[in-house]
């Protein structure tokens, strides 16, 4: 699997833009904090990238596998992203 951290996506993005990683930094931090506030006050739809939609889970009861206690999993809010036509169409070309 591959995954990026913030650190080099930010490293990347400042090579690929000439920005110092200074501003490549405040840009993305500046983003997040954007996408977070909108998402918060509903659904948030990205023309050509997706739609994130802000879900409540219920409070629930989970169990450990290997020891087989169970606990009480709190009510939480979760973020469910569904890709864009275009972006599906563009992973699943050869």
């Amino acid at each position: 699997m591959n995954s990026i951290n913030k650190k080099n996506f930010i490293k990347d993005l400042s090579i690929q833009t000439g920005f110092s990683a200074n501003l490549t930094k405040k840009i993305i931090e500046d983003l997040i904090a954007i996408l977070i506030r909108e998402i918060k006050t509903g659904n948030l739809n990205i023309k050509n990238i997706g739609s994130f939609k802000l879900i409540q889970k219920k409070e629930r009861i989970g169990r450990n596998p290997k020891t087989k206690k169970t606990f009480l999993i709190s009510a939480r809010k979760s973020i469910s992203f569904t890709a864009s036509q275009k972006i599906s169409k563009d992973l699943n070309k050869n």
